[in-house]
């Protein structure tokens, strides 16, 4: 028979370890290999002072099959997809999951856009590995 009270602690106990093993912080400002800078709307995005937008891929395709978002959600061609604050806050493109139900919500900017200076280039650029 299990133990419910040692299963709680270890329950616990796991939940502090992946809190604390987490970098998801911290690979959202320095980029990792195969993490994706967007930066169509870059013109706009500086008109309101804020910067590119660091998507962790790497961070999302650990933890989701590919085709939870491509191609239902996310066209698979560089520059191919209108992301906007506007659609987001809609419930469209990133907003389907980020909806503070299923993930956090939207609204504190530095979280998305959080791309330090450095980087250069077009529509989409492969973040660099620091």
């Amino acid at each position: 028979m299990i133990d419910m009270k040692k299963l709680s602690h270890l329950l616990i106990l796991l939940f502090i370890l992946l809190f604390l093993t987490d970098n998801s912080a911290t690979a959202a400002t320095t980029g990792q290999y195969g993490d994706v800078i967007l930066n169509k709307n870059a013109a706009s995005m500086r008109e309101v002072g804020v910067k590119d937008v660091l998507f962790p891929h790497t961070f999302h395709r650990i933890r989701f099959k590919c085709k939870v978002c491509h191609n239902d959600i996310f066209v698979m061609k560089a520059g191919a997809n209108e992301i906007n604050m506007n659609v987001i806050m809609e419930g469209e493109m990133c907003g389907k999951c980020h909806n503070g139900i299923i993930a956090w919500e939207p609204i504190e900017c530095e979280k998305c856009h959080s791309m330090r200076p450095g980087y250069t280039g077009g529509v989409v650029q492969n973040a660099k590995r620091k």
